[in-house]
């Protein structure tokens, strides 16, 4: 009986000893000076919000690639050195936009697709623009007016969603071109005529179905114009778009790794990730400044993954480790997105994917973790927060759909378990968006002595995670599980 009490307080003191000595690993190389030298960098005003496309967001990658190659990470094969090569195509936005219905001018449209655009004639309105809407019309030739959404759907996201089906009905049909009445609120209308009426970058199309047809959306408070022009037998349309130019240029994703140290759980990666970019120059606040450093968002993110991979590059886990920095998270997840659609190593190697991403924070004594509940790892974080005084809690924001918002997403929907790591806040409000791409975004208005804690903890999660016996997944019933089980190939 002794000896079995002595067996068991020797190999509980064997235990305590290893998650000290984990803790002490994943806290050895975090210091505030090495954190601080990396965010006060990427967060510069000489970076200038280190926008994609630019020379300043060469710049980051290439002080990127530099630490990681620093550290001992190592190329993944068939990368370009520490690089991922990303071709995206640059659309300089029309200098003229007009248009006119039924010889009235409204406010210019937005051009969600195509390019250059002249027309002057017949125009046919056909309700929603869905299948059935188009019974007894003739369409061909000439532009169709729809109204946005449908009968069940009103939301701008869900609007969106819609956008494709009703493109290839219209071109099924013959019609030349859509445009969309929008009935939605003014804020979110300015928010969508900016983001498609400025310069924009996205990925390079595979064809160019795109360019042939134009799609255009027009705020239509309250259905004022669908309601005139459904009235109506007849309808014309004036539309002039011009000065659209499109040019394509390079980007990168940053992409090192590190080989894990057992035979068999080594072809397992833990991928650790994050964004960049931020969005640039843009409008001047009250005091005049118009650089939006992107400190928060995600110039943290970055050093959270840099402290990850000095970490493993000196201590190995028994997984091996991809170090992923995207491009063109703010363009849409362009980096992530066309990562997952040419991965360096199998997809099918990669059990999970552990992002960090942020926009602020509102409490110094948790980890906000969107996603932490949906995968088996679960309890790795919570033992690695609480290891470092801190509390790991999953999104307090259901309703700001953040999972689906950041470079995580595409690694989901095929299938890896992919959790946000993210800065602790208990509401998508307040303190958290007050610097969300704002020009205030600065390095000096960060809390170091948290971040500390933060970088530890993950640090300390990614090397349990890595070293768990059991492979990380879905827990069961999430939306990605059937996914993940196609991917991993399990029954």
């Amino acid at each position: 009986m002794n000896k079995y009490i002595l067996t068991l307080l020797i190999l509980f003191i064997s235990l305590i000893s290893f998650a000290q000595t984990d803790k002490e690993i994943a806290s050895s190389l975090i210091t505030k000076n090495k954190i601080e030298a990396h965010i006060y960098f990427l967060a510069s005003d000489e970076m200038r919000g280190r926008e994609t496309g630019t020379n300043e967001g060469k710049i980051a990658a290439q002080y990127l690639a530099n630490q990681l190659h620093a550290y001992g990470a190592k190329q993944v094969p068939n990368a370009d050195g520490f690089f991922q090569n990303v071709p995206l195509s640059k659309t300089i936005a029309a200098t003229k936009r007009s248009i006119h219905i039924n010889g009235e001018e409204h406010a210019p449209p937005a051009p969600i697709e195509g390019g250059n655009f002249s027309y002057d004639g017949a125009a046919v309105y056909v309700n929603y623009g869905l299948e059935k809407d188009y019974e007894g019309q003739d369409v061909k030739g000439k532009l169709v007016y729809v109204k946005a959404g449908s009968e069940t759907i009103d939301s701008a996201r869900e609007m969106f969603g819609l956008i494709e089906q009703k493109k290839a009905l219209a071109k099924k049909h013959g019609a030349v071109a859509i445009v969309e009445l929008a009935n939605i609120n003014p804020a979110i209308w300015s928010f969508i005529d900016h983001a498609y009426s400025e310069n924009r970058i996205g990925l390079v199309e595979k064809d160019e179905e795109k360019e042939d047809f134009n799609y255009f959306w027009v705020l239509d408070t309250n259905n004022a114009i669908a309601n005139s022009i459904a009235s109506k037998s007849k309808n014309f349309a004036e539309i002039t778009i011009s000065g659209i130019k499109k040019e394509e240029i390079i980007s990168r994703n940053v992409i090192a790794m590190v080989e894990g140290t057992d035979p068999k759980l080594k072809n397992e990666y833990i991928i650790y990730s994050g964004h960049y970019d931020h969005v640039g120059i843009g409008k001047p606040d009250a005091t005049g400044d118009s650089i939006y450093n992107g400190a928060r968002d995600n110039a943290v993110g970055v050093t959270t993954v840099l402290s990850m991979a000095e970490n493993l590059a000196k201590y190995p886990t028994k997984r091996s480790a991809l170090f992923i920095l995207f491009t063109g998270e703010e363009k849409g997840l362009l980096g992530s997105k066309y990562y997952v659609e040419n991965p360096l190593i199998a997809l099918n190697q990669m059990v999970y994917c552990f992002n960090s991403d942020n926009a602020g924070y509102n409490d110094t004594s948790i980890i906000t973790v969107v996603g932490l509940g949906r995968t088996t790892a679960e309890n790795d974080i919570k033992v690695a927060a609480s290891a470092f005084g801190l509390q790991a809690k999953d999104d307090p924001a259901p309703e700001q759909n953040l999972f689906d918002r950041s470079d995580n997403v595409h690694f989901a929907a095929k299938g890896i378990p992919a959790p946000t790591y993210s800065l602790g806040f208990t509401s998508f409000s307040g303190n958290v968006t007050d610097h969300y791409h704002q020009p205030s975004d600065e390095a000096d208005s960060i809390d170091f002595d948290y971040l500390v804690k933060f970088f530890k903890a993950y640090v300390l999660s990614g090397r349990l995670i890595g070293n768990n016996p059991k492979t990380p997944f879905w827990v069961s019933g999430d939306t990605y599980e059937a996914a993940g089980k196609e991917l991993y190939n399990k029954k």
